[in-house]
């Protein structure tokens, strides 16, 4: 299962507009105060993309049925990104699809405060670059 499961505040389309530029960088930035909790573990987080802030987000302990049905689906695939239609009618995304990245990332923790994954394309090949930042901010 996933190490954190989050909603990013923005359209398919949105999201997809910045993976044609090559380079995402989405930043995900926690206020609490607290130093008790892993950062990982934090709940509501403000969501930038490339330097943009996109809206606020919460992390969930546990995924929805549509989540889990993609994991099911995906189960087969190693590598990959693409969009998935919404499985239910709620259409779960504004949209009503899921875009989803199924990829090696590489994790790196610089602080208590700070973490970063990094996407790592197979074989060194060209292809867009995606970087997620975690940071409690003080």
């Amino acid at each position: 299962m996933p190490l954190f499961v989050i909603e990013l505040p923005m359209h398919s389309s949105v999201f997809h507009k910045e993976m044609a530029s090559d380079i995402v960088r989405i930043a995900l930035e926690s206020e609490t105060k607290t130093n008790k909790k892993k950062l990982l573990e934090e709940f509501v987080w403000a969501v930038y993309c490339n330097g943009r802030k996109v809206g606020y987000s919460i992390r969930r302990k546990q995924m929805s049925e549509d989540e889990l049905h993609v994991m099911q689906t995906l189960r087969g695939v190693s590598m990959g990104a693409g969009v998935l239609p919404s499985p239910s009618e709620k259409e779960y995304a504004s949209d009503g699809e899921l875009t989803y990245i199924r990829a090696r990332f590489e994790r790196v923790v610089g602080s208590k405060d700070s973490e970063a994954l990094y996407m790592i394309n197979p074989d060194g090949a060209a292809g867009p670059e995606l970087s997620i930042f975690f940071v409690r901010a003080h």
